[in-house]
């Protein structure tokens, strides 16, 4: 069914065609008064009940939007002043299902350029087309699944079923909108979060994983190797998606709240960076007397940033990618994978992680091999790792105090960010086709917070609006203060 709403200057509402409450208010009441079973069974039942409630829905919904059209001699809009030019039939894609509704359209006096519409800028209509629950739905269909995969849902559900292509465009357009006001809605999002008692330790880590990319220059690379005589098998064509998190946690290290960023690669991954250096600064102004511990593996561009652009705090590197370049020392040391490597590295990863002189002993053990088999290059790199990072892994007395010692977080939010949906089989990705797509688009913010009660952390739990309804909100927000109504003379 097919209906166009309208309301009169007067703002009575009246539906061309709007018959669909009265045939549901009429199935409804035949069912109740009938006794037997429907036609073609339960199944059949709730599908005809479900189309009757969505036309319903849409019809309602309809009038609601027709409420929100303007018919002014002028109205005003981002200080312009704006004069009607074309009234006609506009359809929007509700997350019950496409509407049609007469709206007036105005355009600023002296130019001819694109026209606006007030009723779109009231309602918060995203993308010209969606209102703001639907794109919310569609925005959290890309998130997780592909465009034809989300098409297929939004077909099973009922109700909204937007076209492959037009759920492609919906998150990009919006990615476009979010990164040119990135740092000051960034900043809104962070006010909105409610602070967290208890907090005794604030946590922040960086990190990467590679993607497979269509302009990672794959071939090339590939041809490159084979010039230079090496292996051509591996990641070639692949760049590094950064990822970085910033936790809170309780005086007995039990984590209370995680904000996971990710971006697209980016040289030096620079934007993540100064989005993770603001998330730190707004915290250590949250709670101003607790320690800052920054966790990473041992890679030197990032701890060139979390040594050098972060304020001071405990450095710490990842205790199970130590406990991984311990057993590979030992591998060289005595065979890969033989018993006595084995037992020598589970020896020392208990030395590494309980004794206060852990790291100490390593590095004389290492050395010791090494004076003995000074020409196995693989060996002295292990050495060097442990001697850089000596510093770093003072396990022992961090364990004491109830200290971060592991980047299980920041793994985690590669795996959930960026492994889950990008690495698919078969998949390939350029730097724009990602952004609408990946749960990290450049306006990506997570928040996840640990219900009361609970000891762990459940991912899916989210204290705080999706980073979806964050984006969508402020923008339907943006658009309401660009116009103002104005009576002409």
């Amino acid at each position: 069914m097919e209906s166009v709403a309208k309301l009169s200057e007067e703002g009575t509402g009246s539906v061309v065609g709007g018959k669909a409450l009265e045939g549901l208010l009429k199935f409804v009441e035949e069912r109740q008064h009938s006794r037997r079973e429907y036609e073609g069974g339960f199944e059949a039942f709730e599908r005809e009940a479900r189309r009757r409630f969505n036309e319903a829905e849409r019809e309602f919904l309809g009038e609601e939007l027709a409420r929100l059209d303007v018919t002014l001699p002028e109205v005003v809009i981002d200080g312009l002043v704006h004069r009607p030019v074309v009234t006609g039939v506009g359809e929007y894609m509700t997350a019950a299902g496409p509407v049609k509704v007469l709206r007036h359209r105005y355009r600023a006096v002296g130019t001819n350029g694109a026209s606006e519409c007030p009723l779109e800028l009231r309602a918060g209509i995203v993308e010209g087309l969606f209102t703001p629950l639907a794109a919310r739905m569609g925005v959290w269909a890309m998130t997780h699944l592909t465009s034809l995969e989300s098409e297929n849902l939004f077909r099973e559900l009922g109700g909204m079923h937007p076209s492959r292509s037009t759920l492609d465009r919906l998150p990009k357009g919006i990615s476009e909108r979010w990164e040119m006001r990135r740092r000051e809605w960034e900043s809104e999002l962070q006010a909105q979060e409610e602070a967290v008692s208890e907090v005794a330790v604030i946590g922040v880590s960086l990190d990467g994983v590679m993607a497979p990319m269509k302009d990672g220059q794959r071939e090339a690379k590939r041809e490159q190797s084979r010039q230079e005589g090496k292996q051509v098998s591996g990641p070639a064509g692949y760049r590094e998606v950064g990822c970085g998190t910033v936790s809170l946690y309780d005086v007995k290290g039990e984590r209370l709240r995680t904000v996971r960023f990710a971006r697209m690669p980016e040289p030096k991954k620079g934007v993540l960076k100064r989005q993770l250096a603001a998330e730190v600064e707004h915290a250590l102004k949250q709670y101003p007397n607790v320690p800052l511990v920054k966790v990473a593996d041992g890679a030197r561009d990032n701890w060139t940033f979390l040594s050098k652009d972060l304020p001071d705090g405990i450095e710490v590197v990842d205790f199970y990618h130590a406990a991984e370049h311990l057993c590979s020392a030992f591998d060289l040391i005595y065979g890969t994978d033989s018993a006595q490597a084995r037992a020598k590295s589970e020896a020392y990863r208990q030395v590494l992680l309980n004794d206060d002189q852990g790291v100490e002993k390593v590095i004389r053990t290492l050395a010791y091999h090494h004076r003995r088999k000074p020409r196995r290059d693989t060996l002295k790199k292990e050495l060097t790792y442990f001697r850089r990072n000596r510093s770093r892994m003072k396990y022992a007395q961090l364990r004491a105090q109830n200290l971060p010692i592991g980047s299980g977080i920041i793994e985690a939010a590669c795996k959930t960010l960026v492994t889950q949906r990008m690495k698919r089989s078969g998949q390939r990705w350029t730097i724009d086709g990602v952004k609408p797509s990946s749960p990290f688009a450049p306006w990506c913010r997570v928040t996840a917070s640990m219900p009361p009660g609970r000891s762990s952390l459940r991912t899916t739990g989210r204290r705080f609006p999706s980073p979806q309804t964050c984006c969508l909100f402020l923008l339907a927000r943006h658009q309401c203060e660009r116009y103002t109504l104005r009576f002409g003379m």
